[in-house]
């Protein structure tokens, strides 16, 4: 989703203007203002309200910095801080301000129910998300023929960061925008605010999205920075431009996944369970025991493979929080719960067995289990469950069957 976007304005006969830093220069608010060096217009209607003497105003991702000197009731005066050539309609940033624009725009709703709806999309992305109220306008646009979409927050400025909890409790997912967070933050801030938002994330059992800028040959710093998220919890990374409008499109994406994929392969996951178990608050639902008990035996039995038989997808979920080791495999009928995993084997028929073993040949066909190898099982796992089934088991070359010696891990459920 787009949102609504803070532009300076069109430009008289749309020609780049100088500006020179120590000069004063005038933003109305008036949108159809055609600017030049000494006055141009913007689109948003309260910026004199939202600014006062003192405050920073950024334009075109941040690269022209402006110090507001004095408010009007539509304007406001500003001292350029840096010489900078400024084309129409970049982009306008306001840090730390409250900003008093619709949480969903009419092209927002237009484009939910024109396009996600009819389209059947599995993950809407709602830009400049700063309160739970902007999560559940989208969901209300969606309506119940749009229940099954997941939202994902992108938090870009303060006053998300500030609602941050709030956020967690109505989307789907976070996305983490570093490059509008630095524009709001200090630079030596950024960071700390990434890790607030990724543990945070990490104990609401929400997906973490990274947006990240980099090149198809990373320094030092850059490949530290990736696999520092990782390291962190966080669950995707982004590339923009680079695959937008960049040279190495596919080097660039090889280049990410071989950091993550080493990053990954030197984390501690009994530590990140642990942690992830001692800072979930309490009670838990049963499906929520049941999914963190599924995880900690696969640790202890150093189990391969987690199956998780799920209508909702919302069971398999809980066991991604949780960051087991082993690879998960959810078994689903659903269509649009297949769609929005990663490891998802769509079963539309057959008993709780046959599923068991489809699930197991479809592992083995991966690569991901052998002959021999550990598998918990876990099924009947919904949010108002009352009992729940975890078990291992034990591939086998015609099917599974119940390890010979059963683990003490079993003894943590009852």
């Amino acid at each position: 989703m787009l949102g609504k976007l803070l532009d300076a304005g069109a430009l008289k006969h749309h020609t780049p203007i100088h500006l020179i830093a120590g000069q004063t220069l005038t933003i109305t608010t008036d949108g159809d203002f055609e600017g030049d060096t000494s006055r141009i217009g913007c689109n948003y209607p309260h910026l004199a309200t939202s600014v006062a003497p003192g405050s920073r105003i950024l334009c075109d991702d941040g690269t022209l910095q402006l110090d507001v000197t004095a408010c009007r009731s539509n304007e406001v005066d500003v001292k350029v801080l840096n010489s900078h050539v400024l084309e129409e309609r970049k982009s306008m940033s306001l840090p730390g301000a409250k900003i008093r624009i619709p949480g969903i725009t009419d092209k927002d709703k237009h484009d939910l129910v024109h396009f996600a709806l009819p389209y059947a999309v599995d993950i809407v992305s709602g830009s400049f998300v700063r309160s739970a109220a902007n999560v559940r306008a989208i969901r209300a646009c969606l309506g119940d023929a749009g229940k099954h979409i997941r939202i994902h927050a992108k938090i870009e400025s303060l006053e998300a960061l500030e609602n941050l909890d709030e956020i967690l409790a109505e989307a789907d997912g976070i996305h983490v925008s570093r490059g509008d967070l630095g524009m709001e933050l200090q630079p030596e801030q950024v960071f700390l605010a990434q890790k607030l938002i990724i543990r945070k994330a990490n104990i609401a059992g929400k997906p973490m999205l990274q947006s990240m800028t980099k090149c198809p040959t990373p320094t030092s710093a850059e490949c530290s920075d990736v696999a520092n998220a990782v390291l962190d919890g966080t669950d995707a990374v982004m590339l923009s431009a680079e695959t937008a409008k960049g040279e190495f499109p596919v080097q660039a994406v090889a280049t990410m996944s071989r950091i993550c994929i080493e990053a990954e392969g030197s984390l501690n996951y009994s530590r990140l369970y642990a942690k992830t178990r001692d800072a979930t608050p309490r009670p838990v639902s049963v499906c929520e025991a049941a999914s963190s008990s599924g995880v900690e035996m696969a640790l202890d039995v150093q189990a391969k493979l987690i199956v998780s038989l799920t209508d909702s997808g919302s069971s398999t979920l809980k066991i991604a929080k949780y960051r087991p080791e082993a690879f998960v495999v959810a078994v689903t009928a659903s269509a649009h719960v297949a769609r929005q995993g990663i490891s998802v084997l769509r079963a539309m028929t057959g008993g709780t067995d046959d599923l068991i073993l489809k699930a197991i040949e479809f592992a083995k066909s991966k690569g991901w289990i052998d002959d021999g190898d550990m598998v918990v099982v876990l099924h009947g796992l919904t949010e108002d469950a009352r009992t729940s089934v975890v078990k291992i088991i034990q591939a086998h070359a015609h099917g599974y069957a119940l390890p010979l010696h059963q683990p003490n891990a079993v003894s943590r459920l009852q």
